[in-house]
């Protein structure tokens, strides 16, 4: 099984969390609680960096959809950085990309 590495950059325009390994049901937790803390307590922006992540789950899906929401509330975006082709696709698909700006 492989773990979920989680770190918290604070930028002077923004906060960026990278994220490194697999988002699964059983690592999911490892990147809500600081996603949605972080969505929830700080005024600038926030962008989650998925250059090192291998594998998003629905667990890890759930997360993001509700860090959106956190951010939705107060007019802001979630931004994702350095996403995996394969993972681009996946959000593509499921019409994240509507409410989740995505940088590749």
């Amino acid at each position: 099984m492989q773990q979920l590495k989680v770190t918290v950059e604070q930028l002077e325009s923004a906060i960026v969390i990278h994220a490194a390994g697999s988002v699964d049901s059983t690592t999911a937790a490892s990147l809500q609680e600081p996603l949605l803390h972080t969505a929830e307590t700080s005024s600038g922006a926030l962008h989650l960096d998925l250059a090192q992540v291998s594998y998003l789950s629905n667990a890890g899906m759930r997360v993001l959809l509700l860090a959106a929401k956190a951010l939705q509330k107060r007019g802001e975006r979630l931004r994702l950085l350095n996403v995996p082709q394969q993972i681009l696709s996946l959000l593509n698909l499921a019409g994240f990309t509507s409410f989740i700006d995505v940088k590749s």
